[in-house]
């Protein structure tokens, strides 16, 4: 694992920027969803190692958090 590669650096960087402003959003709205999304967001951005990869997984709990909100959560 490269983490001084771009991709891995920048990759890192978007996702847990996102993964911050879910916690924010979720402490502010007093909503559990996206707080509980956020913060697995921001350790996924720490410890997976391929940039695809936290792509894909961080993509997926940004579905999650749309769809349960979506359902009244």
């Amino acid at each position: 694992m490269n983490f001084l590669d771009a991709n891995f650096l920048l990759a890192s960087l978007i996702w847990g920027s996102i993964g911050v402003g879910y916690c924010i959003y979720g402490k502010r709205e007093q909503s559990w969803v996206p707080m509980a999304r956020g913060v697995p967001m921001v350790a996924g951005s720490y410890l997976i190692g391929s940039a695809v990869v936290m792509s894909l997984i961080c993509a997926l709990l940004i579905v999650l958090v749309y769809v349960m909100l979506k359902q009244g959560y």
